[in-house]
């Protein structure tokens, strides 16, 4: 069983920084993509950032130059670095894991709301 646990949401003002944590029940070495979808009210759930086991990153259109992806294998913790948010960031982030050996489909942590006010 893989757990993942969330924390670091909240209200900002526009223009101010949040820094999202995900930590692991395992270590960060046997998961083989780890990151963040997000999730508007009545809109689709979409991936934000992830970074792969050999440290490669993807950023959303939306979010980059501003949003940076960053983990601390000795923790087993992925950060999401959110700077100059924007009242369009407001959603509930879910952290995600992939470990295609055990399975195809994702784990997901419990989720973080971010809400961003003009």
């Amino acid at each position: 069983q893989v757990q993942l646990v969330e924390s670091g949401g909240g209200l900002v003002q526009a223009g101010g920084s949040l820094r999202l944590s995900c930590a692991a029940s395992v270590s960060i070495f046997s998961i083989d993509d780890m990151g963040w979808y997000r999730q508007a009210p009545g809109k689709q759930r979409d991936l934000v950032a992830t970074i792969k086991r050999l440290g490669s990153r993807n950023y959303a259109d939306s979010v980059q130059g501003r949003f940076t992806i960053s983990r601390d294998n000795a923790k087993n913790t992925v950060y999401l670095q959110m700077n100059n948010l924007k009242p369009e960031d407001t959603a509930v982030y879910y952290c995600y894991a992939i470990i295609a050996t055990i399975r195809p489909d994702p784990y997901w942590g419990q989720g973080t709301r971010v809400t961003v006010s003009s």
